[in-house]
């Protein structure tokens, strides 16, 4: 389908922010992440050390998730100038945040699932091999955080997709110290019950985690009005001028910082739509602004 488009009123519908560093962060990521894992099955197959093999494979679901994120950056860079897609394509990585959450949470309900059997069912620890596990894990995951850590420090603008991936990380990092601890109490001071312990209280951070990047992630997908704030301001400066009245307003996310705004307004005055969004200018966060206008003799005019 093609459009053609007045100079007057013509709108950009590419919103999407190239997010290069992000991508680049979690492919690193992924590779180091990647090789540790085939390093660990194939080490630990070839010495018999099953706690080096099963890692790997949990590794491997690391891998999977943060692919996920990295598929969400390609596909929303990918699509990003298609029309089809009417207010951008930001969403495929808010997409991608809600789909790791979900894997988060699976991840905490397997450690508490095992956790519950290991205090019941104890099982005989190789430390010396675990513990090698265990710092392996650890420094790898140290690594990875540093590389994925967000420097912005504007809470509105967070990366989603790169929490996501950083929290997967953190995880995998919290679960690696609260294992060397456990180990460590097992091994010198005979407290067997740590080990189960500390899985308990990994499961319940990666809930508490994944419920909040859930609770993020979903208000974004549903157009949840997460800014009463601009809202406010917007009325207040529509309303100005004693004579218009803000009947109705939509406000949602294009991106982590702008915003698509449709506002219905009822006016005794002579202003025109123009006039309202010259008004609605000085809000940079606005990148697309829909004006519906009711007069009060009840025309009704619209852009």
């Amino acid at each position: 389908m093609n459009f053609t488009k007045s100079p007057d009123w013509q709108r950009e519908h590419n919103f999407y922010k190239e997010k290069k560093t992000a991508e680049q962060k979690t492919l690193i990521v992924i590779i180091i992440t990647f090789i540790t894992m085939l390093a660990e099955i194939i080490t630990g197959w070839i010495f018999g050390s099953m706690a080096l093999f099963s890692d790997g494979l949990h590794m491997g679901t690391h891998v999977s998730a943060l692919s996920i994120s990295l598929f969400s950056y390609i596909l929303a860079r990918k699509y990003a100038k298609d029309i089809r897609y009417t207010f951008g394509t930001w969403k495929f990585e808010i997409l991608g945040a809600y789909t790791s959450a979900l894997i988060l949470g699976l991840m905490g309900l397997f450690v508490l699932i095992v956790s519950i059997k290991r205090f019941f069912n104890p099982v005989k620890i190789s430390y010396d091999y675990a513990l090698l596990v265990a710092v392996i894990g650890l420094l790898v995951n140290v690594v990875c955080a540093f590389i994925l850590r967000d420097n912005n420090k504007h809470e509105h603008n967070k990366d989603l997709n790169l929490k996501s991936a950083y929290l997967h990380v953190i995880v995998d990092a919290l679960t690696s110290i609260l294992a060397i601890i456990a180990l460590l109490g097992a091994k010198y001071f005979n407290l067997n019950f740590l080990d189960p312990l500390m899985g308990f209280v990994s499961s319940f951070l990666i809930f508490r985690w994944t419920y909040f990047l859930i609770k993020d992630s979903s208000a974004i997908l549903l157009d949840k009005q997460t800014n009463p704030t601009l809202v406010e301001n917007i009325i207040q400066i529509i309303e100005s001028d004693g004579k218009s009245k803000v009947i109705d307003l939509h406000l949602w996310k294009l991106t982590s910082d702008k915003y698509a705004c449709i506002v219905s307004i009822d006016t005794s005055g002579l202003y025109s739509i123009y006039e309202y969004k010259d008004r609605l200018k000085k809000f940079e966060e606005l990148a697309h602004i829909n004006v519906e206008l009711h007069k009060n003799n009840g025309n009704l005019r619209t852009s």
